[in-house]
C-alpha cells in the first residue's frame, strides 16, 4: 500500500461548495460548471470533488485545498467548461506553465486569470505535487468519470514527500505568515502591493474593462431570449399602427 500522510489540520482548509471523501485518496476532482457529479466522484474514491467557476479566486481555493493534503497526486478536471471564465483551460495552463511575476496564469484564456494570493512557492508546490491533470473537460458521463478516478488510484505513487503547505488566501501566497503583507488598493486580479503608478493604472483599467465585458456577456446570454421577445413585440406594434393608420389617413384625405 502506498505511503500516506496526514493532511493539514481541519482539511479541507478553505470552505467551498464541495463534497469530501477519503482524505488519503490520491485523486481530487473539479467539476467546473456542472452539478450533480460530485457524489459519483466521491463514491468512485476521490478525496474531494466540487465545482469551480472562476479563473482567479476559485482556482486559488482549489490550489489551497490540494497543497494542504500531500496525498492528492492526481487532478481530474471534468464537467462543462465555464463560458467566459474558461476555468478548465486555466487549470491546465497553470499546471503546465505556472504564473508570471504579475500573478497572471501563463497561457490562460480566461477573462481575468490572475492569482493575487497564490505566489510562486504555492504554485510550484501545486505543479510538483500533482503527477498529472486528467482532462475530461465537457464530460458529464459519471461512468467515464468514475473509471478515470479508479485508473488514477491504481497508479497511486503515495503521498508527496513534503509536509502540507498552508496557503493564506487573506494575506499572500506561501505558507502561513508568508507573503508581502503590502498595503494599498486591492482589486481582484491585481496584486495589492503594486505601486499606484502609470503601469498600475493601466492594468487597473484593463481589469475593469475585462470585468465589464464579462458581465455584459453574461447578462446578454441570460437575457437574449427576453430581448428578442421585446424586440418582436415592438416591431409588431409598429406594423399594426401603420396598417390601421393608413386607411384612416386615406379617409381624411378623400
Amino acid at each position: 500500500m502506498a505511503d500516506k500522510k496526514a493532511p493539514a489540520s481541519g482539511w479541507p482548509i478553505v470552505s467551498g461548495e464541495y463534497v469530501v471523501g477519503n482524505p488519503e485518496s490520491c485523486v481530487a476532482v473539479v467539476t467546473l460548471g456542472s452539478h450533480g457529479l460530485d457524489e459519483a466522484a466521491i463514491e468512485a474514491g476521490a478525496a474531494i470533488s466540487g465545482p469551480c467557476h472562476t479563473e482567479n479566486l476559485g482556482i486559488e481555493k482549489v490550489v489551497a485545498n490540494y497543497i494542504s493534503n500531500p496525498n492528492i497526486r492526481f487532478m481530474l478536471v471534468t464537467g462543462s467548461e465555464v463560458q467566459g471564465h474558461i476555468t478548465g483551460q486555466c487549470f491546465k495552463a497553470l499546471y503546465e506553465n505556472g504564473i508570471g511575476d504579475d500573478g497572471g496564469i501563463i497561457g490562460a484564456k480566461g477573462a481575468i486569470p490572475f492569482l493575487e494570493n497564490a505566489g510562486q512557492d504555492a504554485i510550484s508546490r501545486f505543479q510538483n505535487q500533482l503527477v498529472e491533470i486528467v482532462d475530461l473537460i465537457d464530460v458529464e458521463d459519471t461512468g467515464k468519470i468514475s473509471s478515470a478516478i479508479k485508473d488514477c488510484i491504481s497508479k497511486d505513487p503515495g503521498a508527496f514527500e513534503e509536509d502540507p503547505m498552508i496557503l493564506d488566501l487573506e494575506g499572500g501566497g506561501g505558507e502561513a505568515g508568508d507573503g508581502d503583507g503590502g498595503e494599498g488598493f486591492a482589486i481582484e486580479g491585481i496584486p495589492s502591493s503594486v505601486e499606484p503608478d502609470l503601469e498600475y493604472t493601466k492594468k487597473f483599467m484593463d481589469t475593469l474593462d475585462y470585468k465589464v465585458s464579462l458581465i455584459t456577456r453574461e447578462v446578454g446570454l441570460s437575457s437574449g431570449t427576453q430581448l428578442k421577445s421585446i424586440e418582436g413585440a415592438i416591431y409588431g406594434s409598429i406594423l399594426a399602427v401603420v396598417l390601421v393608420g393608413i386607411p384612416v389617413l386615406l379617409k381624411l384625405v378623400l
